[in-house]
């Protein structure tokens, strides 16, 4: 949507509305819709997915029946039904897009924000006042960007909308593009343009001519530390069978559609709960997906065929080689509308493909590790902080300096007598990770350092300072919490919408699927806040409470395995099939225009080339902002238009 303050013509905000919304077409391919008020100045748009109540009484932008509230919508109400008796209304229809525009009306945006259990991203205008509500659901499943710049205020679900607008400048903010490098995407509230920013989970923005605020109606942080005060003490068959009953409740209202839908299945333990109680849920055998890859230890789909199996449901795989990865690898910018170099954003297109050209919807286990700390990482940094905390911090750092005067080859040879069982592959790589981490304040610090995707991205960004991030943000909020739930809420904080969320949104909105997420359903992180870490963990490994719910259905033989991860096999690819276009992408002609180091660029690519893995991730990221610049100026070029810098004015963020 765009607003001008000034007012604007009928014709001109109609133009717009339809160049934003053709630009996002692949997000709603059932329908295009738009509503101006030329006299406001505000124009307001809509493509369609249609899941719930296909008919024309779902069509977008929505008036409420009072003609007071016009919204603009992309997301679901999983509690439509119970909203709907609340408001006991005659209804126009069955979308629950009229059940959130008719509580905005009834219980003012705030109590419909409390009541509203779904994933969204909306804006709602109030006619009356001439105020504009932008809100965005608790976890941030969708995204929304908004600007508010030239005398107008802008926003989207992605980017490429604002590229319609003429005369907004949105040119790359430097600080953002180092702190892409170091996590693989740019960590919200920022972008990567100067000028635009992402809404934060969990808040809502209120836009008038005179300026913005903004407001959080469900604080995650808060909720977190007022739950580690009040933890569940009842015995663990307790905890898991209200955690079964509460997860079944969830699957079974993402489970709600008026369109075919099914799952991704992997075989782990996440996505295998989801199909589980799915399939309990289902009278039918449920649609599930996986893809593999035929690289030795980048294949799960053999794993995800045993599961599905076991639970008889109706399953589709695909495998796929580096040829098949080859073709869709550059067109990766295009769909990732903003840096992101997350690789596992390959298989995550490839399966939600797979998965569109039989459902519609489909259910994920996306949220599973964050919620029940299931990531390995999670009780390394806890062991470690509690052997490193009470050292000095100036003899931490003496001890990583001197760590770190040998090379990850020279730890590598110095490994090489130890046996095989003690030895873990990369050793230099992991004892220098170590070390940089011994080196950091506290266990917030040293997770930074150890899941830096580029750990000094200064040294790739001629003349960057990095942009603060997180954990300034989150290190007060955090306070009073033990270590592991520490980093979990950083995680769900950071990693799991910035990462995760956005990764499966891009893949899975640009073919036209809705993915939903039950294992993060609000209720159930709500939940999970009220447990301690030893309710999460046992035996070193995490998810305890959730493995106790997967027992009832599947054999742990069948799930039980090392974790495998949502990856591709990176570098070798990069070394073969995909040399080429990185050679090219780093071309001394593609680094000349003072943005990357060039030595530094081309060192990291020597290192992988040559059988390196340290850096793989690193060059990943270069790789992928690089392709992104050259795919939007293109698109510019060839359209003519000169209000995007793209590539050609890089200008830091100022601090």
């Amino acid at each position: 949507g765009l607003w001008r303050f000034g007012g604007g013509s009928e014709r001109e905000l109609a133009a717009t509305a339809r160049a934003m919304t053709a630009a996002i077409a692949h997000r709603g391919p059932d329908g295009d819709g738009h509503w101006v008020d030329a006299a406001a100045g505000l124009a307001l748009g809509h493509r369609r997915l249609a899941i719930i109540d296909l008919s024309p009484t779902g069509y977008q932008p929505m008036l409420s029946a009072d003609g007071r509230i016009v919204i603009t919508y992309n997301g679901e109400l999983y509690n439509r039904a119970e909203m709907a008796a609340e408001l006991g209304v005659n209804w126009r229809g069955t979308s629950d897009t009229e059940v959130l525009v008719e509580a905005i009306a009834h219980f003012g945006i705030d109590g419909a924000l409390a009541r509203a259990n779904g994933l969204f991203a909306f804006a709602a205008y109030d006619t009356r006042n001439q105020v504009l509500h932008v809100a965005r659901d608790r976890l941030g499943i969708k995204p929304l960007y908004y600007t508010r710049q030239a005398g107008s205020f802008a926003f989207a679900s992605e980017l490429r909308s604002l590229h319609a607008i003429a005369g907004f400048d949105l040119t790359i903010d430097l600080g953002a593009a180092a702190s892409y490098l170091r996590y693989g995407c740019v960590p919200a509230p920022r972008c990567i343009y100067r000028n635009v920013e992402k809404l934060l989970p969990g808040c809502r923005l209120e836009v008038t001519r005179d300026g913005q605020s903004s407001h959080t109606y469900w604080d995650h942080a808060a909720v977190a530390r007022a739950n580690q005060q009040t933890l569940d003490r009842r015995a663990n068959e307790d905890i898991d069978a209200e955690l079964h009953d509460l997860l079944f409740d969830a699957v079974k209202r993402q489970m709600v559609s008026d369109v075919p839908l099914g799952a991704f299945l992997s075989g782990g333990i996440d996505s295998s709960t989801v199909v589980a109680l799915m399939q309990r849920a289902s009278p039918r055998p449920v649609r599930t997906f996986s893809i593999g890859f035929n690289e030795t230890g980048f294949n799960e789909a053999a794993d995800a065929r045993k599961v599905a199996a076991h639970l008889g449901t109706d399953h589709t795989e695909l495998i796929l080689t580096a040829v098949d990865a080859l073709a869709l690898i550059p067109k990766l910018p295009a769909i990732y509308d903003e840096p992101f170099a997350d690789s596992s954003q390959l298989p995550t297109y490839l399966v939600s493909s797979l998965a569109r050209e039989h459902v519609t919807v489909a259910l994920s286990g996306d949220g599973g590790d964050e919620t029940f700390a299931g990531y390995v990482r999670y009780l390394g940094v806890e062991q470690l902080w509690r052997a490193a905390r009470h050292v000095p911090l100036a003899l931490r750092r003496a001890a990583a300096g001197a760590i770190e005067l040998l090379s990850a080859d020279a730890w590598d040879e110095l490994a090489k007598p130890l046996p095989q069982r003690w030895k873990p592959t990369h050793v230099g790589d992991k004892i220098l990770k170590g070390a940089a981490a011994l080196a950091q304040d506290g266990p917030l610090g040293m997770y930074r350092r150890l899941t830096s995707m580029t750990p000094q991205p200064e040294q790739f960004l001629i003349g960057a300072r990095e942009a603060p991030d997180a954990l300034a943000r989150l290190a007060s909020q955090t306070a009073g919490l033990d270590t592991i739930s520490q980093l979990r809420l950083l995680d769900m904080l950071t990693y799991l919408p910035d990462d995760i969320l956005t990764k499966v949104d891009r893949a899975s909105m640009a073919v036209g699927l809705e993915v939903r997420v039950p294992l993060i359903d609000h209720r159930v992180v709500e939940f999970a806040w009220r447990l301690s870490p030893d309710q999460l963990i046992a035996n070193g490994k995490g998810k305890r409470p959730l493995r106790a719910v997967l027992d009832r259905y599947v054999p742990r033989a069948l799930v039980e395995r090392p974790k495998m991860g949502f990856g591709i096999p990176l570098a070798s690819w990069l070394r073969g099939p995909l040399r080429p276009w990185a050679e090219d992408l780093l071309a001394p002609s593609a680094l000349a225009d003072g943005l990357f180091d060039p030595v530094r660029v081309r060192r990291c690519f020597e290192d992988c080339m040559s059988g390196g893995s340290r850096e793989t991730n690193a060059l990943w990221a270069v790789l992928q902002f690089q392709a992104w610049r050259h795919a939007y100026a293109d698109a510019l070029r060839a359209a003519g238009s000169q209000s995007i810098k793209i590539g050609l004015n890089w200008t830091e963020q100022q601090q």
